[in-house]
């Protein structure tokens, strides 16, 4: 692994999010390090509000970032003004631009879109002119740049899926092996193509209008260590790491397993219409203070031993400040959807955990017989 001297990042999407974690974290690191970033940002679907964004983006990249709530327990309320946008394009209207700075330009690609955006709907394919779906529009720039005889490019997938370069990986091959009959393109995407794993996580709550957001200043992007993988740039909350996975397991078993037990104790204590946001909830002492007992003295002990020298107890200090972010309405009832497949997928595995180690976890386990078969209409959802 190395940091990359000038990288040319092609970004498929603009919304809220990637403008305000991994264009806010390149733009920081232009401004401590220096460091020589441009990043081409691609509207790649056609919603009118997504062209609306690109067209202002390309009048003037810089925007702001305000970044509002807690970290290291001090209250932050400040705004950057991101500079690393230097071209915005929109695809289906400047597609030959597009598939010439992927050729010629660029070194890393982003996404960020959903799971059903690594899905290509029939009649779609990479040999259209311009592609619908992303995956058939990232094949196509693929094999134009394969075709020019250009080096191959390292892909970091911002998606929220398990594996999520390898997933979009499978995607690409699949549609280059039944589009174009060419064993050399092929094995360029297994052989010169870098596609790492990634996990991200902010919460990005509010647009500013024409571009911008309002986010958490909280901030992480993992990285996995992946064979001639080039970092695009250095920044604290930027970690290349040997294996994603613990990073999985610490997310769905510290943060997720917290929000879901406050909800279940909510629900437990029938505080549905009185308590409705996390900020609430984290407030008040016969939940927040008996979330930090359960967390430190029950979830901690348990995961390090699954999940050594992951620094727990400092992740523990960060979801204890996200929670207590004065500016960001998290309404339990959100939360509470699909409460039981929740419980099931972020509580009941480190209970079991528990078990094998000879643990108690009463607290933990009080999540589960006071709201077996109770609804999460009872949270107001007003």
């Amino acid at each position: 692994m190395q940091n990359a001297t000038t990288v040319t990042l092609m970004q498929f999407g603009i919304g809220r999010f990637l403008l305000a974690h991994v264009d806010l974290f390149a733009s920081q690191a232009r401004d401590e390090h220096g460091s020589d970033i441009r990043i081409i940002a691609v509207q790649s679907s056609d919603r009118a509000a997504g062209r609306t964004k690109a067209h202002a983006l390309a009048r003037d990249p810089l925007y702001p970032v305000r970044m509002r709530g807690r970290r290291d327990g001090e209250l932050i309320d400040t705004t950057h003004q991101v500079d690393s946008i230097t071209t915005a394009l929109v695809a289906s209207e400047a597609w030959a631009e597009v598939e010439r700075r992927f050729r010629d330009e660029v070194t890393h690609v982003v996404s960020n879109t959903s799971e059903a955006g690594y899905q290509v709907p029939a009649g779609d394919g990479p040999r259209r002119d311009c592609p619908e779906s992303f995956p058939a529009k990232l094949t196509h720039l693929l094999k134009t740049r394969f075709d020019a005889g250009r080096p191959g490019v390292t892909l970091l997938p911002c998606e929220l899926l398990t594996d999520n370069a390898l997933k979009l990986k499978d995607v690409i091959l699949e549609l280059a092996q039944a589009h174009y009959d060419d064993d050399g393109f092929m094995a360029w995407l297994e052989r010169d193509c870098v596609w790492a794993v990634t996990l991200v996580d902010r919460i990005v709550s509010a647009e500013l209008d024409p571009v911008g957001a309002v986010a958490e200043p909280y901030g992480l992007w993992a990285i996995q260590q992946t064979p001639g993988l080039v970092m695009p740039f250095s920044h604290p909350d930027v970690h290349l790491v040997d294996d994603i996975r613990p990073f999985e397991r610490r997310k769905l078993h510290l943060l997720n397993l917290a929000h879901t037990w406050l909800v279940a104790r909510v629900m437990d204590l029938g505080l549905g219409e009185e308590v409705t946001l996390v900020r609430q909830a984290i407030d008040d002492p016969r939940l927040g203070d008996e979330l930090e007992k359960m967390l430190r003295q029950e979830v901690v002990p348990v995961l390090d031993q699954e999940l050594p020298g992951m620094e727990l107890e400092d992740y523990v200090d960060s979801i204890l400040d996200r929670f207590r972010n004065p500016w960001l309405d998290h309404r339990l009832a959100d939360i509470a959807q699909n409460h039981p497949q929740k419980l099931e997928r972020r509580l009941a595995p480190v209970v079991q955990m528990a078990a094998r180690q000879g643990r108690d976890v009463p607290r933990l386990a009080s999540a589960f017989p006071s709201t077996a078969s109770a609804s999460t209409s009872s949270l107001s959802s007003t």
